[in-house]
């Protein structure tokens, strides 16, 4: 009987590790699409791409491409840490948005990772992105005609409410660019989506009750990196362990938050677990 109960505690353990490496192994190769709809009172598609971190599917990206332009999107949204703050260069995401630009046109606003990597003058990477045709979005946006769909789209990176201990969204604690760009953007009847790398942004403080965003499309948190069955994501940024918001789509007080839980990790993370690399697409429907 001992022996019996052994062997069968054995064959679980190497079960379980087996599963374990699986999930870790189709964590890091193994695109998925994820859709959701949306009740928006426009019809269009959108794909989200997050998070790559200079990550590629396939020779030159060929795995993700035809994802994507399998989707039939309207509209591509690449919402930040497509590379590393430390990436060499910027070749890994200018050959994929080479490519996303024959499908769609493409919006890319910044991540963390975006911003260290200018910080450190590696390259000019708006200027290299735009002269692929891509639009770059931050604190700005663009009012776009699509099938009949009026919209305005638009890029922020920074926290949409004041670092004080109410995380309140006074104007004289906050940021005033930041102030003076949320409070211009709102002022429109289109359809208002904003491009915003964290979803703590929108989802921590006063944001969500302040600010008149019909969609905030987040990423940054990787699908909470490690997910537990039954439990979920475990990390979250700002939100903490087990956050509420990080991954599908949430109403969040007078906003709609959608977050994936992108495509990469950056090295020096514990690696994705339980938790294929997404490509988001959103069906806003009339």
């Amino acid at each position: 009987m001992r022996r019996r109960v052994l062997t069968l505690s054995l064959l679980a353990v190497l079960l379980l590790a087996i599963w374990c490496g699986w999930a870790i192994w189709r964590s890091c190769h193994k695109p998925v699409v994820r859709t959701w709809e949306i009740a928006a009172g426009v019809e269009l598609r959108l794909a989200v791409l997050s998070d790559l971190h200079d990550v590629s599917f396939g020779t030159d990206h060929a795995e993700l491409i035809a994802l994507v332009a399998g989707q039939k999107p309207d509209l591509i949204l690449l919402d930040g840490d497509m590379l590393n703050g430390t990436s060499a260069g910027p070749d890994t995401v200018l050959t994929l948005v080479d490519a996303l630009t024959e499908i769609a046109p493409v919006y890319y606003a910044w991540g963390n990772h975006e911003l260290e990597y200018l910080d450190r003058g590696t390259s000019s990477l708006q200027e290299e992105l735009e002269a692929l045709g891509v639009t770059v979005l931050e604190r700005n946006y663009v009012d776009l005609e699509i099938r009949g769909a009026s919209i305005r789209l638009g890029g922020m990176y920074d926290y949409a409410f004041a670092l004080d201990a109410e995380n309140s969204c006074d104007p004289a604690r906050m940021d005033p660019e930041v102030y003076a760009f949320l409070t211009e953007f709102q002022d429109t009847q289109r359809y208002k989506i904003l491009l915003c790398h964290r979803p703590d942004s929108f989802a921590l403080g006063a944001a969500s009750v302040t600010w008149d965003v019909d969609l905030v499309i987040s990423g940054h948190d990787h699908g909470g990196q490690v997910v537990l069955p039954l439990l979920g994501g475990v990390f979250g940024g700002d939100q903490g362990l087990f956050p509420d918001y990080v991954h599908g789509v949430y109403t969040k007080d007078q906003i709609l938050l959608a977050v994936t839980s992108g495509l990469g990790s950056q090295p020096e993370r514990l690696p994705r677990f339980n938790n294929p690399p997404e490509v988001m697409i959103l069906n806003l429907t009339a």
